[in-house]
């Protein structure tokens, strides 16, 4: 009898199989359908709660500590925190106002019943590093004709004006937007445990019950040092720079001092910012008190560089290359929000490749065993001898 030729595996699909997959893949789209919903509609919200979450973990150790001065009264530790951060936020933003104010008002009293005329630049304007030359030919032929100069520039100066009204107005929106932030983090700051908890969370159900907690933990210590390290310093130099002014008598102080602020926070040499307050210092004040400017103003830029190594990447185990490249690209892609959503994401990368990395090396290479393991086997036996087959 001929053996039957092996017959080839059915390929139909039962009708149940077909049922089943169709259910998932329904299920999958109203899933994916309800949360681009849920994102569409708090899409506006997310810049303000993802500012909120970073304000919050920033003051969360001094809240604690204000906590325990007031014998566990969190809310009104909220409130003090909320108040002082919001006077951080309208104190510099009055001085500014202010001294905008203040310095119209002086061009326009100059400019009153006579035509403005700009004083003839000193010789010192020639000492300034780098720019001193430029600058000095510069604001010389602005002295000697201006209304020619200005035509030269027209192009430019219509750029530029375009740019600080498109600038102040998203300053204005950032600034109420800040506000809301500041109060969203207060109320994150009285129910800190919950906001912890539900962080660590869903670092588990994202990494594990091993992996995620120190994950989650990792997170919070490269928020702490992007606030340390970038805004930190640049809020001193700020201040540090925007101090001399005022003791200099530069007019509009506050705003070379808030434009100290951006350049610092975006990771420009803020000498750029300071360079025409010099200027200004070089042509209205005396020699000596030009040059007193002019030092403070170079001490003021080489802070960062003595500060930010301190600071930054203080208490993450991480390198600090890797946060400083993911917040100067999370800025450049992202904007502001991005000094911190680009050094987490980044820094968080770096430590899963590096964990797949010791995983993989894990499961290729066996273990060797020990001498003593190998000393604990017991002699096998030697077999019986087969018996005879009769």
């Amino acid at each position: 009898m001929e053996a039957s030729e092996p017959q080839p595996p059915s390929t139909a699909v039962s009708p149940l199989a077909i049922r089943s997959a169709v259910e998932i893949a329904v299920r999958l789209g109203a899933i994916a359908l309800m949360v681009g919903w849920c994102l569409l509609i708090v899409a506006p919200f997310l810049g303000i709660v993802a500012w909120a979450l970073i304000i919050a973990i920033a003051m969360d150790d001094a809240f604690e500590a204000l906590c325990r001065r007031l014998g566990g009264r969190r809310v009104l530790a909220a409130v003090i925190c909320v108040g002082l951060a919001l006077a951080l936020v309208f104190g510099p933003a009055v001085l500014l106002s202010e001294s905008l104010v203040s310095a119209a008002q002086h061009v326009a009293q100059e400019l009153k019943g006579r035509p403005f005329a700009l004083p003839p630049p000193r010789a010192e304007v020639r000492e300034i590093p780098i720019v001193g030359s430029l600058l000095y030919e510069g604001w010389l032929r602005a002295s000697e004709n201006l209304v020619d100069t200005l035509g030269r520039m027209r192009p430019q100066l219509q750029t530029v004006s375009g740019w600080l009204l498109k600038t102040a107005g998203s300053v204005g929106a950032g600034i109420l937007q800040l506000i809301g932030s500041i109060v969203i983090a207060g109320a994150m700051l009285v129910r800190s445990e919950l906001r912890r908890e539900a962080i660590e969370r869903f670092a588990d159900r994202m990494a594990g019950p091993v992996r995620g907690p120190e994950l989650a933990a990792l997170a919070v210590a490269t928020v702490r040092s992007v606030v340390q390290g970038i805004l930190g310093v640049a809020a001193l130099q700020s201040f540090l720079a925007g101090i001399a002014f005022v003791f200099a008598g530069i007019p509009g102080a506050g705003l070379w001092a808030l434009l100290v602020l951006v350049a610092a926070v975006v990771q420009l040499p803020v000498a750029l910012a300071m360079a025409i307050p010099v200027a200004i210092g070089f042509a209205t004040l005396e020699p000596a008190a030009a040059i007193a400017l002019l030092v403070w103003c170079l001490l003021v830029g080489f802070v960062d560089n003595v500060l930010k190594p301190i600071l930054f990447g203080r208490g993450v185990k991480v390198p600090m290359l890797v946060i400083f490249m993911g917040a100067l690209g999370g800025m450049l892609t992202m904007g502001i929000i991005g000094l911190f959503l680009g050094a987490v994401v980044l820094t968080l990368g770096f430590e899963l490749f590096k964990a797949w990395l010791i995983d993989g090396d894990g499961s290729v290479q066996a273990e060797a065993p020990s001498p003593a393991a190998i000393a604990s086997v017991p002699p096998i036996a030697p077999a019986a001898p087969a018996a005879p087959v009769e």
